[in-house]
C-alpha cells in the first residue's frame, strides 16, 4: 500500500512589538521541541510578501510521513509539552493562530 505524506497548516497573526522575540521563541524552542516527535519530517515557515489585514502574517507547514503518523502525533507527548511550554512563555495574547488545518497528498510533480 502507497503512504501518502500528510501536512498540517498553522496560520499565525503576531502583534508587530512581539514579532522579533516571537520568531526567536519559534524557531530556538518550539519548532524543536515539536521535531522530536519522529513521524514528523520537516517544518517550514513562511511570511507573508505584503502585509494585510485579510491574511495571517505567518504560516507554519510542518510535514508527516502519513496520515495515521498526523493524527498520532495530535495526541502524542512531544505536541502536549510544546503547548505546555507555549502557554507558559505566551500569556499576554502576543500571538493568535487563526486557524490550523491538515491536508493528505494527492500526487506530487517533481523537477
Amino acid at each position: 500500500m502507497e503512504t501518502k505524506q500528510a501536512i498540517n497548516l498553522i496560520a499565525i497573526s503576531c502583534q508587530p512589538y512581539a514579532e522579533e522575540s516571537f520568531n526567536q521563541w519559534l524557531d530556538e524552542i518550539h519548532i524543536p521541541m515539536l521535531l522530536k516527535y519522529a513521524g514528523m519530517t520537516k517544518v517550514t515557515r513562511y511570511k507573508i510578501l505584503t502585509k494585510t489585514t485579510n491574511y495571517p502574517t505567518y504560516l507554519m507547514i510542518s510535514e508527516f510521513s502519513d496520515r495515521r503518523v498526523l493524527e498520532e502525533y495530535e495526541n502524542s507527548p512531544e505536541l502536549a509539552a510544546a503547548r505546555k511550554e507555549a502557554k507558559q512563555t505566551w500569556q499576554g495574547g502576543e500571538f493568535e493562530l487563526v486557524w490550523r488545518v491538515q491536508y493528505e497528498e494527492i500526487k506530487a510533480w517533481v523537477k
